[in-house]
């Protein structure tokens, strides 16, 4: 991975849109700090697109397309987008899956709960699961006591075991039924809402992410950037993003918007 400062100027004038995470990329330490939500605000008001692209869940999805300063949000690592139509005053839920299929899905995903919980002392449901439409997210160190690395293994064979697609993000592990994934659903948007084709365009965005199951995006796009944290999880990775910031977390995420907009504010 190389250095941020590595990102060329005449590179970072292209850039149209910023794809970020959430947990551990905007925030630090559980918490969204005013500088990092700033950041999203700046990045709109430079006239860039910013999508999140997140694990977390529907109903949390529901309030950031709301309230937050951003285009859209892909949830639930691409069961979805939602995004908040301001002339409609509407918010415009797409998911990839029909009604009948999430609910068939989620009943499996109840026994497959059952399973791993029985089978790895100490790990819980995530505690945002109630607001979950298509995944299960077993929590391995948010909410709980941190499992070491092997325990977090074990739940990713036990979902795969059980035909499910699994990833690992900085705090839960989710599974699902399907073979989507944050590229995935992030295609369709830009193709469906903003008319982009995104693998004719993919030099003209960044995606920001910390952990392994941001992997997909880090290999696709060629200036996907990981912020200082993603260290810990270098030899889990698929693939590792270009470039990596010198701060972690919400820190390292405005450390990002600041040299991009210094490219905007070239172009002026």
């Amino acid at each position: 991975m190389k250095s941020l400062d590595e990102f060329s100027i005449k590179d970072r004038r292209r850039i149209r849109c910023v794809l970020t995470d959430i947990d551990d990329t905007l925030t630090t330490e559980g918490r969204l700090t005013a500088a990092a939500y700033t950041a999203l605000e700046a990045l709109q008001n430079h006239g860039l697109l910013v999508v999140a692209v997140t694990g977390r869940p529907a109903g949390w999805c529901d309030h950031i397309a709301r309230m937050w300063p951003v285009d859209a949000v892909v949830g639930e690592n691409g069961a979805f987008y939602f995004r908040y139509d301001e002339k409609q005053r509407k918010l415009l839920k797409r998911f990839l899956l029909n009604a009948e299929d999430r609910a068939a899905n989620r009943r499996r995903l109840e026994a497959l709960r059952t399973d791993i919980l029985s089978q790895v002392p100490g790990a819980d449901v995530a505690s945002d699961q109630s607001y979950r439409e298509a995944d299960l997210a077993i929590d391995f160190c948010e909410d709980v006591d941190p499992l070491p690395w092997s325990e977090v293994e074990r739940i990713v064979d036990l979902f795969n075991a059980a035909g499910a697609t699994a990833k690992v993000s900085s705090i839960h592990v989710n599974g699902w039924f399907g073979t989507y994934d944050k590229l995935t659903m992030t295609r369709i948007l830009m193709d469906e809402c903003f008319g982009l084709d995104l693998d004719r365009d993919k030099a003209s965005f960044v995606f920001v992410g910390d952990s392994p199951n941001d992997a997909p995006m880090f290999a696709f796009f060629p200036h996907a950037v990981g912020v200082a944290n993603l260290v810990q999880f270098e030899d889990r990775l698929d693939a590792p993003p270009t470039y990596v910031t010198h701060e972690p977390s919400g820190a390292g995420f405005v450390a990002l918007v600041n040299v991009l907009i210094e490219a905007c504010d070239r172009d002026v």
